[in-house]
């Protein structure tokens, strides 16, 4: 079984898996300054865009290919090539179809998609520096159709600061700022088959935003039953059912990444957006289902991957996950991203930006290890 990545800043995340699985690898990679690209069995340094790739599936004549983007912006050409590979050559392209990728990469397009589908969205609105603005219900969130990971979101808090904003941006997406809790979810699907996994809580919503990533994250979320009127396992299940929901409406493949917002003032819980790619949560999702994202795209590519066999799988942890900006350990490699028992805890993330996941039995558990690993945690709370 041979399988072409496409990207190798990801890749660390699957060799160990595929060596194991005894999978032959090769990776294309337009950087030659990139990690990882030497953990493949093979590889080929190429332009950016998806025609060398496509010529590279080809003439290796592999049996998959797995893109491990974790941006945007060339999901839509992933999604030509996926039509042109598996409409002309019989060969699986593990990532979504074209307009599940349009969709998701345009805020915009998906608040479409969600009112079209009467599915919560916070409110929203747009408007151009050429209009007159009258806008009420400060705090407002301020938006650009494209972009991810907080780039160009402003919180306004007047009109003076959406007219700044406008000076800077010809136009914006205006949502009202929801008091909540910030949740995502990822979803597995393929060749009809729906599996959204455990939701992730992601802290507090902020009028500063401070993204996810830079905040501690929990799994699965557990929010106080007096505040969602409900016990929390129940509400996980309604998230995991809406999130299934909008996976088949949408026709995502390969993985999903499901944003929400509950929200503590009228205990609703609204869709924020669904991006079509691998989520900033997949480590704390393999920490507490024991299912790691990732190595089912791989499976998905080999033909081996089954719904009701991942949820055989699926198991019940709790996990941490806490930002340590740079930690003095040396394993953070490929050969230890697999967690290791029911009280493990692995390390990952570029330098200045590394992350620790903690997986525990329980939530005392967790805290023990981090308590063992000097890690401070109050200041993360909020």
């Amino acid at each position: 079984m041979k399988l072409l990545f496409i990207g190798a800043r990801l890749f660390d995340d699957v060799a160990f898996y595929t060596k194991k699985m005894g999978i032959n690898t090769v990776l294309t990679e337009s950087n030659p300054q990139a990690q990882n690209i030497g953990l493949s069995d093979s590889y080929h340094l190429v332009p950016r865009g998806m025609e060398h790739p496509k010529e590279i599936a080809i003439k290796e004549d592999v049996d998959g290919v797995v893109p491990l983007i974790g941006i945007d912006e060339p999901l839509k050409d992933v999604a030509l090539l996926k039509e042109e590979l598996e409409t002309n050559y019989g060969l699986p392209v593990v990532a979504s179809p074209l307009n599940a990728a349009a969709i998701s990469g345009d805020k915009i397009k998906t608040k479409e998609f969600l009112t079209k589908n009467n599915i919560k969205t916070p409110e929203h609105t747009l408007i151009s520096s050429g209009e007159k603005v009258d806008l009420k219900g400060f705090p407002l969130v301020l938006k650009q159709a494209q972009g991810q990971g907080g780039k160009n979101i402003k919180i306004a808090l007047s009109k003076e600061d959406v007219q700044y904003y406008l000076e800077e941006h010809d136009s914006a997406l205006v949502e009202r700022f929801l008091d909540g809790i910030e949740i995502s979810v990822e979803i597995l699907r393929w060749k009809n088959q729906t599996v959204p996994l455990v939701p992730v809580y992601k802290g507090k919503t902020t009028l500063d935003c401070i993204h996810p990533l830079k905040k501690m994250k929990k799994a699965p979320l557990n929010i106080d039953d007096t505040e969602i009127g409900t016990d929390a396992h129940n509400y996980n299940q309604s998230i995991r059912k809406i999130a299934l929901n909008i996976a088949d409406l949408l026709g995502t493949e390969g993985t999903a990444d499901l944003d929400l917002i509950f929200d503590k003032i009228n205990k609703k819980t609204y869709i924020l957006e669904i991006n079509t790619r691998p989520s900033g949560t997949r480590y704390l999702t393999a920490a507490s289902s024991d299912i790691n994202p990732l190595h089912e795209l791989v499976d998905m590519a080999t033909g081996s991957w089954n719904s009701n066999n991942v949820i055989k799988r699926m198991k019940e942890y709790f996990a941490l996950e806490v930002p340590v900006g740079n930690y003095p350990s040396d394993k953070n490699n490929y050969q230890f991203r697999e967690f290791q028992g029911e009280n493990s805890w692995i390390i990952h993330g570029p330098e200045n930006h590394q992350r620790i996941t903690i997986r525990g039995k329980k939530e005392e558990n967790c805290l023990k290890t981090a308590a063992q690993l000097n890690l401070n945690l109050e200041k993360f709370r909020n």
